[in-house]
C-alpha cells in the first residue's frame, strides 16, 4: 500500500489510542496470573493482536471486543503450544513471550515472525535465561528468531545488558514464577522508562520486586502468584508524538485528547522537547495543544524515548540551525535501522542530515515532494507523512500498511483533521 499525501492544514482534536506498551504487558500479566482479568481500552492493532495469539498458543483464553478483553489465565502453568508461533512484527511480544515460554514444565514452544523480526537480536536475552536454568537454541545459529524455547526457569543469578529495555521486561515478568529466587545485575539500560511502565503491572498483579534505585539490580523472589486484573490501558504517548509534533509545523494547531501526564510512559517527555523547540504547548482538560512557534534547533538526548526519533527528525527540517538526536544506537535495532533509514528518506526530500553512530544531526531544510520508502515500519511511515503534509506537492510513501503495527486509524485521524492523504 502507499500513501499519496497532499499538503494540508491540520486543526483541531485527536483522540489517542491505547498504549502498545501497556496493552502487550497487560496482556502477559493476565495471561500469568491466576482467574479471570479483563483490560479495558486496549489498543486493538497488529502488534497488540499478535500478542493475543501468542498468549492463547500459550494456554490463556482471551475474548477481545472493542471495549475491553477478558483474559482466563494460566495460573502460570503455562501450555505447549501445538505449533509455532509467528508474533508477525511484534518484538515486545516476542522478547516478553520468550521468557514466559521459559516457564513450560514439559514440552517446548517455537516461535518465528516476519522478515524484521529475524533481524532483530535476542541473544542477550538467551543468555540471561540460560543462566537461569531455561534452554533456548536458535535455528540459524544468529541470535535471532525463529529459535524454541525449552523450561524450565529455576531461577538464580544472571546479568543482562538491555541495548533494549525489553530484555529486562522479560525477565521480571518471567523470574516472579521460577522456582528459586531471582537476582538480575543490569549493567547496561537504555529505555529506562519502559521498566517503570513494567513494574507498574507487576505491581497490579501483586508481585513483589526489589531493585536498586537506578535499575542496576534487580532481586526477586521465586514461586510467587499474579494476581489477576482490572484496569484500564492509558493513552499511548509514542502515538500522540506525530500529533503533537504535528501541532508544531506550519499554520497546525493540535489538541490530543486522553493523555495522562502522570503516566510512566517515557514518551511524554516529547512535551518538553517541543517545548525546549519553541512550539506553544497548553495542556489542560480538554487535552494538550500544540501550535507553532518559532522552532529552533537543539540537542535531545533520545535514550529513553528512541521511538521519536523518526519524528523529530522530521521536525529538525523545519526547526532554525541544527537538530542533534543523540544517545539512541537501539534506534538502529528497531523494525528497521531508524538512523539509516531516515536520514535516506528525509534525503530524499531535500533534508540535510548527518549520520552518528547513536544518533542523526538534521539541518534547517526546504523539503520538496518525491517518492519515498517507510521500509515497513510504521513509526517511520507516519513521521514522513507528517512531513508530507507540509511539503508543497504530492508525495508518495510506500509500504504503508506498516502503520497497522500501532495505529491503524492513523489515515482517518490525519483527514479529520483537515490532511489529504490517500491510501491506494
Amino acid at each position: 500500500m502507499h500513501f499519496l499525501v497532499k499538503p494540508s492544514r491540520l486543526h483541531g482534536r485527536v483522540d489517542i489510542p491505547g498504549s502498545k506498551s501497556h496493552t502487550i504487558r497487560a496482556v502477559a500479566c493476565a495471561a500469568l496470573a491466576e482467574g479471570n482479568s479483563v483490560i479495558h481500552a486496549p489498543l486493538a492493532s497488529a502488534d497488540t493482536l499478535a500478542a493475543v495469539e501468542t498468549y492463547r498458543a500459550l494456554g490463556a483464553k482471551i475474548i477481545t471486543s472493542d471495549l475491553s478483553w477478558e483474559v482466563l489465565g494460566t495460573g502460570g502453568k503455562l501450555a505447549a503450544p501445538a505449533d509455532i508461533i509467528d508474533v508477525k512484527n511484534s518484538g515486545t511480544t516476542l522478547r516478553i513471550a520468550v521468557g514466559s515460554a521459559a516457564l513450560l514444565e514439559t514440552g517446548c514452544a517455537a516461535f518465528t515472525g516476519d522478515d524484521s523480526i529475524r533481524r532483530r537480536p535476542i541473544q542477550p536475552l538467551i543468555d540471561a535465561l540460560g543462566e537461569l536454568g531455561a534452554s533456548i537454541a536458535c535455528h540459524k545459529h544468529n541470535g535471532c528468531a525463529p529459535l524454541t524455547v525449552h523450561g524450565t526457569l529455576l531461577g538464580g543469578r544472571c546479568s543482562i545488558e538491555a541495548v533494549t529495555s525489553q530484555y529486562l521486561t522479560s525477565l521480571l515478568m518471567a523470574a516472579p514464577l521460577a522456582r528459586h529466587d531471582t537476582t538480575i545485575d543490569v549493567p547496561l539500560l537504555n529505555e529506562a522508562p519502559y521498566i517503570h511502565v513494567t513494574l507498574d503491572w507487576l505491581a497490579r498483579c501483586g508481585i513483589e520486586v526489589d531493585h536498586e534505585e537506578d535499575f542496576s539490580q534487580f532481586r526477586i523472589p521465586g514461586n510467587q502468584t499474579y494476581l489477576p486484573i482490572d484496569a484500564r490501558v492509558p493513552a499511548d504517548f509514542s502515538s500522540a508524538t506525530f500529533f503533537l509534533c504535528a501541532g508544531a509545523i506550519g499554520d497546525n494547531d493540535i489538541t490530543c485528547r486522553g493523555l495522562d501526564l502522570d503516566d510512566t510512559q517515557g514518551d511524554k517527555a516529547v512535551i518538553d522537547y517541543l517545548l525546549n523547540m519553541g512550539a506553544q504547548i497548553e495542556s489542560s482538560e480538554r487535552g494538550v495543544r500544540v501550535r507553532r512557534g518559532r522552532l529552533r534547533g537543539c540537542e535531545i538526548d533520545l535514550n529513553a524515548t528512541p521511538d521519536a526519533l523518526p519524528m523529530f527528525a522530521v521536525l529538525g527540517c523545519f526547526a532554525e540551525g541544527r537538530t542533534a538526536l543523540v544517545n539512541c544506537p537501539q534506534a538502529r535495532m528497531k523494525e528497521t535501522d531508524r538512523i539509516a533509514v531516515m536520514a535516506e528518506e528525509l534525503g530524499k526530500l531535500g533534508a540535510k542530515t548527518e549520520e552518528l553512530d547513536d544518533g542523526l544531526i538534521v539541518h534547517e531544510s526546504q523539503l520538496r515532494p518525491a517518492d519515498v520508502c517507510g521500509h515497513h515500519d510504521h513509526r517511520v511511515v507516519m513521521a514522513l507523512t507528517v512531513a508530507a503534509s507540509a511539503i508543497e506537492g504530492e508525495t508518495a510513501i510506500s509500504t504503508a500498511d506498516s502503520v497497522d503495527v500501532t495505529f491503524p486509524q492513523f489515515v482517518d485521524r490525519m483527514n479529520r483533521l483537515g490532511g489529504s492523504i490517500v491510501s491506494c
